[in-house]
């Protein structure tokens, strides 16, 4: 979250001018038709909006619901009764508030506030590129068997990765869904693990499975490459080994061109995820237009309720939930929060809330294992979101490398990983803390893969590494306290029951 109105928990803009542009290859093979659907739909009718509604699940959508939001003026775009909730178009400004008086209706909502298709996209969260002198180092510097940018990779022996890689890299039977903005397969980092299978493109709000529509097209954000890359980056010889690169990773395509993460798409992910045997799900972003989703509105209601169904049912078929906590330094478990930047695709406004009563979606849902993020020195990086009973665990996230300066011969301070097109750059924020966890997950279910999902969150809790608040916290020692961490070692608002940890994941 880089920009005033946008949010994708990809990367945090650095300070001192880190970010750097990078221009993205053209992606060979990459089709459309998502996004080309979404503008035919767009075309035939302009001022149409999406909403959820949400019914009872396990049944078909009933003949008087359906008959209700067809004279409400709504057209149905896909059904998931097994969860019951129902993607709908409607061009008629009162549709939710008409349907949420049916009979059978629970609760249903408007899930944006621009007309589809979302405004068009301006560029955040830009990578900074790999330089030819960082590569040139990092090659004369790996050891044998590392990937020749392992190097630069501090995050790795951060969380003992490393050492767990001399025990195995993780099975290929378990498979990581990256939830995103698109993941280029094609990569060489990437393609050795990628399965296609568990692989779509939920844009719409419902799955399209045509050949490459899970990647990010010419010019989208290389935000879930990378995260794909950190998770399971192939240890073959080339550019960098992710935190588990024996496990297969899938993508899901969520965001819009505009780079958006709406209602209806996350449900779908989340669904096609737990439909396609995948173990662990990454989320490394909110779900768009509001922050904060408060259940005391009915729109925002419908949003949390969509969502919380689709994890839940995910959850119950075997897939652990992983989601990044933010970028904006809050702390979650405060009594007040003044929300800037919601809905981001209309008129935002400060809004007062509270954290209690108004979630982050899917980060602050239950079962969802929150990831907060640490820099190269090991403590909360600067940007972090926090809080106590909110925050699950921590994990290697980057942080500004004047921050948090890593060991030689790494040079940056940022999370290295792919980029669609076949290169590699830094990014920061808890969108790359998240994967870290999820590789570990993804190692704890290779070393017990008859583990439910509860089983595993237990073990990725037991096995991280206990974490001491960092008290006082003043990240740019200036000699102000800029977070305040509340709780124990063992469990505290910065770490969560600590560090996660590679190497216990496949020893114990």
């Amino acid at each position: 979250m880089t920009a005033p109105y946008k949010r994708s928990r990809r990367a945090i803009a650095i300070p001192l001018g880190m970010a750097t542009a990078t221009a993205l290859a053209f992606l060979p093979n990459v089709t459309a038709s998502a996004a080309e659907a979404s503008q035919q739909v767009a075309a035939a009718d302009a001022t149409s909006l999406s909403y959820v509604v949400n019914v009872r699940p396990g049944h078909g959508t009933s003949a008087s619901v359906k008959k209700a939001i067809a004279e409400a003026g709504g057209t149905i775009v896909t059904s998931y009764d097994q969860i019951g909730v129902i993607v709908v178009h409607s061009s008629n400004a009162d549709f939710a508030k008409t349907i949420r008086g049916v009979r059978g209706v629970e609760s249903a909502g408007n899930t944006r506030n621009a007309p589809l298709p979302a405004q068009s996209t301006t560029d955040v969260g830009t990578p900074q590129a790999l330089t030819a002198r960082q590569e040139q180092v990092a090659r004369a510097e790996a050891a044998d068997g590392q990937d020749p940018l392992e190097p630069l990779q501090w995050d790795l022996p951060a969380i003992k990765a490393d050492k767990a890689h001399e025990k195995t890299l993780g099975s290929k039977d378990v498979t990581v869904a990256v939830i995103d903005t698109g993941v280029d397969d094609t990569h060489p980092d990437i393609a050795p693990n990628f399965d296609r299978g568990a692989s779509a493109n939920c844009v719409t709000g419902k799955p399209d499975t045509t050949d490459g529509a899970w990647r990010p097209t010419t010019g989208e954000s290389p935000h879930g490459t990378h995260v794909a890359g950190e998770i399971a980056g192939a240890k073959n010889g080339v550019g960098i080994t992710g935190v588990a690169p024996g496990v297969q990773v899938a993508g899901i395509k969520v965001a819009t061109t505009a780079g958006y993460f709406y209602t209806e798409a996350v449900v779908c992910g989340f669904v096609w995820a737990a439909e396609h045997g995948v173990d662990v799900t990454n989320n490394s972003y909110y779900t768009d237009p509001w922050y904060f989703n408060c259940k005391d509105d009915p729109d925002q209601k419908a949003l949390v309720d969509a969502i919380t169904r689709a994890s839940r049912y995910a959850e119950k078929k075997g897939a652990v939930n992983v989601a990044a906590a933010g970028n904006e330094s809050y702390d979650l478990a405060a009594d007040s929060i003044t929300d800037p930047v919601s809905p981001n695709d209309g008129t935002p406004s400060d809004r007062v809330i509270d954290p209690s009563k108004c979630y982050d979606i899917p980060t602050q849902l239950p079962g969802v294992v929150t990831v907060a993020a640490t820099g190269a020195k090991g403590i909360k990086s600067s940007f972090s979101n926090y809080g106590l009973g909110v925050v699950d665990i921590a994990a290697p996230g980057g942080d500004s490398t004047r921050y948090q300066t890593p060991a030689p011969p790494a040079t940056s301070g940022l999370i290295l990983g792919p980029l669609p097109g076949g290169t590699w750059g830094y990014m920061a924020g808890t969108s790359m803390a998240t994967p870290h966890v999820a590789g570990v997950a993804a190692l704890i279910k290779s070393t017990h893969p008859h583990a439910p999902a509860a089983v595993v969150k237990a073990l990725l809790y037991a096995e991280a590494d206990a974490t001491p608040c960092t008290d006082p916290y003043d990240i740019d020692s200036d000699g102000k306290v800029d977070a305040v961490c509340e709780g124990t070692k063992n469990r505290n608002g910065f770490y969560g029951w600590g560090t996660a940890d590679a190497l216990d994941a496949v020893t114990k």
